[in-house]
């Protein structure tokens, strides 16, 4: 009998525990299914994207000595003859003549730069590839190719190996970032709700270059080596599957209303997005080249810790995400100060870095380094929603170009930071390479005056309004939307209006044809 009600009692507690979890899934499939929740789930899978990929980029940091160790138990074991040859033979190879090749510095150079360089050279392609297949697709290549480089990562046992992962992971994060961001921008289409979304990315980017390095020498420390590799790997194939799960890339696609984008030449050529890509490289110059020489710097003029060089920037996290913070909410009440909001953090970037040489310790080292965090906030968290307002109303509203070209811009930074950093602090000084980078920014900040009329900008043509008979979704369609009103206000009779909707109609696509100059296409 005891036997029979405890058989009962546990086949009544599955049943509940199976209607429980049905329950749970039904409900997960109708928030799955309404339009809200899956923006913000979409915003979450790209967050986790981007952050995933800041922290591989950085989590390599603490774990260097213990490869550069094995570099030189390798090379110590071969013959030094051949070790010689094979080291100067590489470096002429893929640096060049005039770099020593003894210079161990170069070569970690070269690595970090890998990422930025092969990501710079896809982005154009992958751009073009967003634009015709759509973010999705993209996106789900851009986590695949991260989760293999990061297994490469955690196998790593030489420089080629680590050289080859490191160029992966530039390749993934040319689709995956690319992507993400022109997916939270079509997504979100209200200029106020988008710079929001923007300025939640931007932080998960930061968070993610921030806990890198602490994470990764925790856990080097007391699981090994390849340890904080695979617990990235894992969190990149759960993003990979909830994107599956979310979006569903590979299912039924309707493809006969997707826009053919304006390709991704024509975009860098229009003068606004030109001169939002140039502030976009000149602000982040400063922290890309400071990265790889201020910890040299510190411990020869300040006689600095492992530990002070360990968290020299991680104060800056806080004014970044105050930064985020304070030009969300000015854009959301100032919409049409968002050239200043860039221009002022521009000004900030560059006193803070020609402040940088005058500290003598790390307290005073912190305030200038907060400050080039600070601006740099300020100038992606009010520009980058300016790319996606400059394509709405002067091109297609299909973002992947545009958004490859902002890619491009960062990349060009970090490419040079690495290599060319050095080699500045060797042949003028450490004083004349922060001097310059804070006049750039300063001479920089007046030519954002050119994008204070953007905000004035009209759509000329609204293919959601035409192609797909939506009602206004953004700003720019809320503009022209209002303009249509105001042009059929008074209708006298069924016939008049008639009449009048089909005219307004010709006379948006004869407009369109003559106005438009990014030539609206269909496929």
């Amino acid at each position: 009998m005891a036997t029979e009600g405890g058989a009962g009692l546990a086949k009544s507690a599955v049943e509940k525990l199976s209607d429980a979890m049905g329950e749970k899934t039904k409900q997960l499939g109708t928030a799955m299914q309404d339009v809200h929740r899956q923006r913000r789930l979409i915003l979450v899978i790209v967050c986790v994207a981007l952050f995933l990929d800041n922290m591989l980029y950085m989590v390599i940091v603490p774990i260097m000595p213990s490869y550069l160790t094995m570099w030189e138990a390798q090379e110590s074991n071969a013959s030094e003859a051949n070790a010689k040859a094979a080291n100067a033979s590489w470096a002429k190879a893929v640096l060049g003549p005039g770099y020593p090749p003894e210079n161990e510095d170069i070569k970690i150079g070269v690595l970090f730069a890998s990422k930025a360089i092969l990501q710079l050279l896809v982005n154009p392609l992958s751009g073009t590839f967003i634009d015709r297949v759509g973010y999705d697709i993209p996106l789900l290549i851009g986590l695949t190719v991260m989760f293999l480089s990061t297994i490469i990562f955690a196998l790593a046992e030489n420089y080629a190996t680590l050289f080859a992962a490191r160029s992966l992971q530039g390749l993934g994060s040319a689709f995956a970032d690319t992507s993400g961001i022109a997916m939270i921008a079509d997504k979100y289409t209200e200029e106020s709700e988008r710079s929001r979304a923007l300025g939640v990315a931007l932080a998960f980017i930061s968070f993610g270059s921030l806990v890198a390095p602490p994470y990764g020498g925790v856990l080097y420390q007391f699981a090994g080596r390849r340890v904080p590799f695979l617990v990235l790997a894992s969190v990149c194939l759960l993003d990979c599957l909830l994107l599956l799960t979310v979006i569903k890339p590979f299912g039924n696609r309707a493809r006969e209303n997707m826009l053919v984008g304006t390709p991704i030449h024509r975009l860098m050529i229009d003068p606004y997005i030109a001169v939002v890509a140039g502030a976009l490289t000149t602000c982040n110059i400063p922290l890309a080249f400071l990265e790889p020489t201020i910890a040299t710097w510190m411990k020869k003029n300040m006689g600095a810790s492992e530990w002070e060089m360990g968290v020299t920037w991680l104060p800056a996290f806080f004014p970044h995400v105050l930064g985020v913070y304070i030009t969300v909410k000015l854009a959301a009440k100032y919409p049409h100060l968002q050239w200043f909001y860039g221009a002022l953090g521009m000004v900030i970037i560059g006193a803070s870095s020609c402040t940088v040489p005058a500290c003598r310790n790390f307290g005073q080292l912190i305030v200038p380094l907060c400050g080039i965090c600070f601006g740099i906030a300020l100038v992606d968290t009010a520009l980058l929603p300016t790319l996606a307002f400059l394509v709405d109303v002067r091109h297609v509203s299909v973002y992947g170009s545009v958004y490859a070209i902002a890619d491009i811009s960062y990349c060009v930074a970090y490419a040079l930071g690495p290599i060319v950093a050095s080699q500045i602090v060797h042949s003028l000084g450490f004083v004349q390479l922060n001097l310059g980078m804070g006049l750039a920014n300063m001479l920089y900040a007046p030519v954002l005056l050119l994008l204070r009329n953007v905000c004035q900008m009209k759509a000329s043509h609204s293919e959601r309004n035409i192609l797909l008979e939506e009602g206004p979704k953004g700003l720019y369609d809320t503009i022209k939307m209002q303009e249509r009103k105001g042009k059929g206000k008074t209708p006298h009779s069924a016939g008049e209006m008639e009449g009048n909707s089909v005219d307004s109609y010709h006379r948006d696509l004869t407009g369109a044809s003559e106005e438009d100059s990014s030539d609206y296409e269909y496929s």
